[in-house]
């Protein structure tokens, strides 16, 4: 034994890299991520009573398009609002009626952001979410959104 009481460490023992998540993980992963990120925007920001308001503040000029809220870098665009966390980690979003929506796109660039890295094919990710449809609904073709009456299952998973 080495002194301190640790066996030496052999090197050259292969060293297991993480692995990237699986698909349904991804999502699911994504799901807990966008929970987290809109209730510390929330909290930092107490204009903002959901995601969707990051929109109309950043029109009317109360927010900027881009700016740091709660622990995240957002960026206002188009019909949605990216956030990416101190740890590098994206969540990017539209929004739709109020609601935040995802496309498999956006699933994919957040799984890009992970560490390692991870890019299922898209068909993977469909497969992931119509395994997830008690957790989703599909508001147009290609797009996805949490309902309400889901947060909380979204958060146990």
């Amino acid at each position: 034994m080495a002194t301190g009481g640790h066996a030496p460490r052999d090197r050259d023992a292969p060293v297991t890299a993480r692995q990237p998540p699986p698909p349904r993980a991804l999502v699911l992963g994504f799901l807990s991520a966008l929970e987290t990120a809109s209730a510390e925007l929330r909290e930092a920001l107490p204009q903002v009573e959901r995601m969707a308001d990051m929109l109309t503040l950043a029109r009317s000029g109360q927010i900027g398009r881009e700016g740091r809220a709660g622990g995240y870098a957002y960026s206002v665009h188009g019909a949605g609002c990216r956030l990416t966390g101190s740890d590098g980690v994206e969540v990017d979003v539209d929004f739709v009626d109020g609601a935040e929506v995802f496309d498999l796109w956006r699933l994919r660039r957040h799984g890009q952001s992970l560490s390692p890295p991870a890019a299922p094919p898209p068909e993977q990710l469909s497969a992931a979410i119509g395994g997830l449809d008690d957790l989703l609904i599909e508001v147009r073709p290609g797009w996805y959104a949490v309902p309400p009456r889901s947060r909380t299952a979204v958060s146990e998973n």
